[in-house]
């Protein structure tokens, strides 16, 4: 089934690339708006794809004993860099490149803030491995 998926998004794809080839030199902001449309369409079809390994995720997680609030700030993290790469995207097909690395920049602080307790904790954890009197 995977590969009539992504058959058909790169089909969607290949068509909407067409068209906004056809209708850039007439009417720019029509053609911008046909691309983030269709890359919208892109991410919110695949975000029912992602509850799926999220779900799995979940069961490996609980089995394996590691508390979930790990395994959540993971996927957050994880879902700010797919949403920062997407939104730096469009603003770049805009052609606006010093608004898309702000994006881009924010992203990665973002990441850098919910990484922290994880960060933490491996820190704590390799400290609590070493031996006491060096």
């Amino acid at each position: 089934m995977n590969e009539v998926e992504i058959i058909q998004i790169v089909g969607l794809a290949l068509i909407a690339t067409v068209l906004i080839l056809v209708v850039r030199e007439q009417k720019p902001m029509f053609a911008f708006l046909l691309a983030a449309f269709t890359g919208i369409f892109i991410f919110l079809y695949l975000i029912g794809k992602i509850d799926i390994v999220i779900t799995v995720l979940e069961d490996l997680a609980n089995r394996s004993g590691i508390p979930s609030i790990y395994l959540k700030t993971i996927l957050k993290i994880i879902g700010i860099a797919y949403i920062a790469e997407f939104g730096a995207q469009i603003v770049r097909d805009a052609g606006q490149e010093s608004i898309a690395s702000k994006v881009e920049f924010a992203g990665k602080v973002l990441i850098l803030v919910m990484a922290v307790p994880i960060i933490s904790v491996i820190v704590e954890t390799v400290i609590g491995l070493l031996p006491a009197g060096g």
